[in-house]
Formats: C-alpha cells, sequence, structure tokens
C-alpha cells in the first residue's frame, strides 16, 4: 500500500496574514491555483505527510499539539477533509477524484489566458518600479494637478458632441479604452510583483456579459494587508497614469478624441472603485478587512440584522470589527442592488423600445456616414453596446429565478401528504 501525500503541485504557503477570522487559517495553493484556507489542524496533517507512515504522522500530530491521535484519526482527516479539497491522495495513496473549481456568486467566467505567467512576470517585472514611494507620490500630486485643469477649464461636452458625429473617432476611443484596461491589468500584476508576490496569467473572459480582461493575483494572499491592497489598487494607480499620458498628449494636440478618451478611461476608475459587484473596490473591501468572499456573508447578516436570529457559526468565526465591517458592506450592497434592478425591470420597456429605434437609426446610417467601412463598424459596435445591458439583466435574473423555482418546488412537495 502507497503511503498518502500531497498532490503533486499542491504548495503549503502559510497562515494568511492579517485575517479577519479569530483563529486565522492557513493558506494550501492547489495545482490548478486555488488557494484553499485551512485550519491549524489540517495544515499539520498536510505538513506531516511528507512521506511519513501514518503512525508517525500521529505521533507527530499528537506532540505538535499536545493531543492524542492514532492512525486512524489521520486517516479520517485526510480521507473525509483534505481529499474533498484536492490536495491530497486517499489514505491508501490512491489518487483523489478531479477537482472543480469553486464557481462563487457573481464571478469571473469563460477565461481565456493570453500572456502566461512567464511574460506576466517579465512585463510585471518592467513597471514594479513605478509603485516605489517617490514615483507614486509624483504621479499622484501631477494627476491631481491635472484633473482641476481639466474639469475647470476644458469643454468636455463639445469634445463628446464632436467624437460622436465620427465614426472612426468613436473606434479610436474604443481602442483606448481598451488599452487602458490592459494596462490596468498591468498593474495588477506589477504592484503584485512589487510586494514580492507572483503574478498569474493575463487574459479575457466575460463578466456577466460584459467582455473583460483579468490578471491571476491569486498569490498576493501570500502578503499582508498592505500588499494585498496595493495589488488591488494597482490597476485603478495605472489608469491615473494612463490619463496622465493622455493628458500629456492633448494639451500638444488638443484633439477633442482625447479629452473624450480621458473621460472614458475616469469611468472605467470609478466602475472599479465600486464595491458593488466584483470590482477591485469590492477586493479592497475583503482584503481590508482580511474576508476573501464577502458575498455568502450576506444570508447570515441578513438573518442576524433582519430576522433577529443568533449568530451562525460563519459570523462567529470572524473577529469583532471585520463583522461590523461587513455588516455595513451587506446593509450598503443590497438595497443598492435591489433599487438598480428595480429600476432596470421598470425601465424595461422603455429601454428596449429606445434601443430599438437606435439600433435602426445606426443601421441606417451606417452605410452613409462618409466612412462606409467604418461607420458599419462603429454602428455594429454601438448595437452591441446597447444590448448588452439588456442581456446584463437577463443574466443576472437567471440564477435567483433559478433558486426561486427550485425552492418552491421543494415548499410544494414537503407540503404534499405522505410527503
Amino acid at each position: 500500500m502507497s503511503l498518502p501525500a500531497l498532490v503533486p503541485g499542491t504548495e503549503l504557503v502559510g497562515e494568511f496574514e492579517d485575517s479577519g477570522y479569530r483563529e486565522p487559517p492557513h493558506l494550501v495553493c492547489r495545482p490548478d491555483g486555488q488557494v484553499v484556507r485551512l485550519p491549524s489542524l489540517l495544515y499539520q496533517v498536510a505538513r506531516a505527510l511528507d512521506g511519513q507512515p501514518l503512525e508517525r504522522v500521529a505521533e507527530r500530530l499528537s506532540r505538535e499539539t499536545g493531543r492524542g491521535f492514532t492512525a486512524e484519526h489521520i486517516v479520517f482527516l485526510i480521507d473525509e477533509k483534505l481529499v474533498p479539497l484536492g490536495l491530497t491522495t486517499y489514505s491508501d495513496g490512491s489518487p483523489p477524484p478531479p477537482m472543480r473549481k469553486n464557481d462563487p456568486f457573481l464571478a469571473f467566467r469563460f477565461r481565456l489566458a493570453v500572456l502566461p505567467q512567464r511574460a506576466t512576470w517579465f512585463l510585471s517585472g518592467l513597471f514594479a518600479w513605478l509603485f516605489h514611494p517617490v514615483p507614486v507620490l509624483g504621479a499622484l500630486g501631477t494627476f491631481v494637478g491635472g484633473e482641476v485643469w481639466l474639469w475647470m477649464s476644458q469643454d468636455t461636452g463639445a469634445a463628446l458632441r464632436a467624437v460622436l458625429s465620427s465614426p472612426a473617432d468613436v473606434l479610436l476611443v474604443v481602442l483606448l479604452a481598451i488599452a487602458s484596461c490592459v494596462f490596468h491589468e498591468m498593474g495588477h500584476g506589477a504592484a503584485c510583483r512589487y510586494g514580492g508576490a507572483r503574478p498569474g496569467a493575463m487574459g479575457c473572459g466575460i463578466y456577466l456579459v460584459w467582455p473583460a480582461f483579468y490578471t491571476d493575483i491569486t498569490d498576493s494572499y501570500r502578503l499582508g494587508r498592505a500588499g494585498r491592497i496595493r495589488a488591488d489598487l494597482g490597476g485603478v494607480y495605472f489608469n491615473a497614469l494612463f490619463v496622465l499620458g493622455l493628458l500629456a498628449l492633448y494639451t500638444t494636440s488638443g484633439s477633442p478624441l482625447l479629452l473624450v478618451a480621458i473621460i472614458s478611461v475616469h469611468l472605467e476608475m470609478i466602475q472599479q472603485l465600486l464595491p458593488t459587484l466584483r470590482f477591485d473596490g469590492y477586493y479592497i473591501v475583503a482584503d481590508l478587512v482580511g474576508i476573501p468572499d464577502l458575498f455568502k456573508y450576506i444570508a447570515p447578516i441578513l438573518k442576524r440584522l433582519v430576522l433577529r436570529r443568533p449568530q451562525d457559526d460563519r459570523l462567529r468565526a470572524l473577529k469583532r470589527w471585520p463583522q461590523i465591517v461587513v455588516a455595513v458592506w451587506v446593509v450598503f450592497l443590497v438595497p443598492v442592488l435591489v433599487l438598480q434592478l428595480g429600476m432596470m425591470i421598470v425601465n424595461l420597456p422603455q429601454l428596449l423600445r429606445a434601443d430599438w429605434r437606435t439600433v435602426n437609426l445606426l443601421a441606417e446610417k451606417a452605410g452613409t456616414a462618409g466612412y462606409p467601412t467604418l461607420g458599419l463598424v462603429s454602428a455594429c459596435l454601438q448595437i452591441v453596446l446597447l444590448t448588452l445591458p439588456v442581456a446584463g439583466l437577463a443574466l443576472a435574473l437567471g440564477r435567483p429565478a433559478r433558486s426561486l423555482l427550485r425552492l418552491a418546488v421543494r415548499l410544494v412537495a414537503s407540503r404534499r401528504p405522505g410527503v
């Protein structure tokens, strides 16, 4: 019989620094990049599986914890706790079943890696110096000065009207917005490397229904609170640097196209800092309190605050101040999401009629805009952007609707005679 062991490629990271839990968990990185949190006991078991017989593992665990463990206890902890997490083989040495990644609420989906980890490591190293204190202070001071000059002296409305009347300018603004998004992701990778963690692959995918870019900075969990928040803010910081570059070009050329591109980058920055969906603002709050997944605490906190039920185990496991912060986040989040969803549902008929009229108008003008090819491409792009909110609403409602339907079916089944 073979001895149990860690799955090849599994890394024991160590204690989760600055966590919001009363008993800090320990982190283990699976071969697929998923980070798993383990209580101290299970982490000690995983660390002791170094080609040792189960009896010796039990002796070591008993010595380290001051509690009595037998080989049968170790078999249970391995087969019932560690194997389901995809971290070890079974106690008899047989391989674990294939693991699936977690599917958290409102997660990023359909990822396609474009740059492998090695390329991201190299590119992030080219920009990591920008996180030294002197460049950061200089860039932020210049950004604030540029913002004051921009919004106090420039006619952004006229620039927007001029650009929207030109299909070529609309496409160039979209291209600059995409470049800003790519540079945003590079900021996350550079901040991660500056802190001492290793950024993963960069790529693109779908968030709800919107195309988006991503950088895998899961390794930032090995950093302390300051390092994790730096990695979260790195993208918005690089957006600010991108704005400075556009401002420099605008002051020399005066092109309204650049002014509209600057506005689009500002909208991206505002969106990223919102703490509602899984944007940078959400991860800033999560890393501030040291709790990786805030969404799973919505139900326990609502039960506690609204239904006045006792705290469940998930809430009792949190420290006092992180629990308060998460409760405030939930109290803010739920009404905002309900309000946004309600407004979208109420305005959906009007939105559909307006979108349909705009789509017809764009289709009619696509070939007569002076730039037939560019006009067609620009019209198609704007049509896609118009339909995305409707598709996003349908997708956002789909999962709750399925959950409510399953709940209704269970309730009906439970009330049947003889059930």
